[in-house]
């Protein structure tokens, strides 16, 4: 007996720009809508994820983002281009799969880091999260 232990790969990934969805159809039948916002906000790049534990940047302001392009890398993966200028972040397709199966446990992760930091999701990046002390 043998167990295939091969990935679910894309077979289609189809940009809602009204919407802003990027759908991603696998090659296991699941099919998920992936807001373009927390594309941007869990992006696997170092900008957003750091270089360690602990030098995570919490990502804020990106309610309104929009894909403006979506780069082929290799056959693993895609690389977008998000209207606020970030274009590091590498999206496997591993990757893609993940932020699907688990978006609700995600969404949820992503908005309690909000309330800890004491910011919501349209706090501009622009304001460091410790200097927003009262103006006299």
């Amino acid at each position: 007996m043998t167990t295939s232990s091969t990935p679910p790969t894309p077979l289609a990934l189809t940009l809602h720009q009204q919407s802003r969805v990027l759908e991603v159809q696998f090659s296991d039948g699941r099919t998920f809508k992936l807001p373009f916002e927390l594309l941007r906000v869990l992006s696997p790049s170092a900008e957003v994820r750091g270089h360690g534990p602990g030098q995570e940047v919490l990502q804020t302001g990106k309610r309104d983002v929009t894909l403006m392009a979506l780069e082929p890398v290799g056959h693993y993966g895609v690389q977008p281009t998000f209207s606020d200028g970030h274009n590091s972040g590498i999206y496997t397709w591993d990757y893609l799969y993940h932020l699907g199966s688990q978006q609700a446990k995600l969404w949820a992760d992503y908005e309690a880091q909000l309330r800890a930091a004491g910011v919501t999701r349209d706090t501009p990046m622009s304001l460091p999260v410790s200097s927003c002390a009262s103006r006299h």
